[in-house]
C-alpha cells in the first residue's frame, strides 16, 4: 500500500508534517489548532470562534483530498480545558447533520502556540453512485 502526503493551500503547517495523508481508503488529516492562514496568527474570541476556525481548517484539508466532513469516520478534540466542551461541542454539531463521526475529547497539558483547541480526523474515501 502506498502513501500519499497532501498538501493544502491556505492552512499553515507549523512543523515537519503533512497536513493529511491517504493510505488506501483513508485520509489521515493533522490535527488543526484555530490558525488563521492570512496572519498565521491564532483566530481571535473566544472557545466558539477557535472552533469555528479549527473545523474550517479542517474542511479545507479534507478537500483538498477531494473530501467533504460526511467522509470523516473519526476525530480526536483535545481541549485545553474541559469546561469548553458544551460551547465546542455546539459549534462542532454543526458540521455534522447525521452519521455522527466517532469522537473522542480529551483534556491536555498544552496546545501548540498555545491554542484552546485542536481536532484531528480520519476520513474514509468511499464510493457511491454519484461519485462521492
Amino acid at each position: 500500500m502506498k502513501k500519499r502526503a497532501i498538501t493544502t493551500e491556505g492552512v499553515p503547517a507549523i512543523g515537519p508534517y503533512s497536513s493529511a495523508v491517504e493510505a488506501g481508503p483513508f485520509v489521515f488529516v493533522s490535527g488543526q489548532i484555530p490558525l488563521v492562514a492570512e496572519t498565521g496568527q491564532l483566530v481571535d474570541g473566544d472557545i466558539r470562534a477557535a472552533t469555528e476556525q479549527a473545523m474550517k481548517n479542517l474542511e479545507a484539508v479534507l478537500a483538498s483530498a477531494g473530501l467533504t466532513m460526511e467522509h470523516v469516520v473519526k476525530t480526536t478534540i483535545y481541549l485545553a480545558d474541559m469546561a469548553d466542551f458544551p460551547a465546542v461541542n455546539e459549534v462542532y454539531g454543526r458540521y455534522f447533520q447525521t452519521d455522527f463521526p466517532t469522537r473522542a475529547t480529551v483534556q491536555v497539558a498544552a496546545l501548540p502556540r498555545g491554542a484552546k483547541i485542536e481536532i484531528d480526523a480520519i476520513a474514509f474515501k468511499m464510493r457511491c453512485p454519484m461519485g462521492g
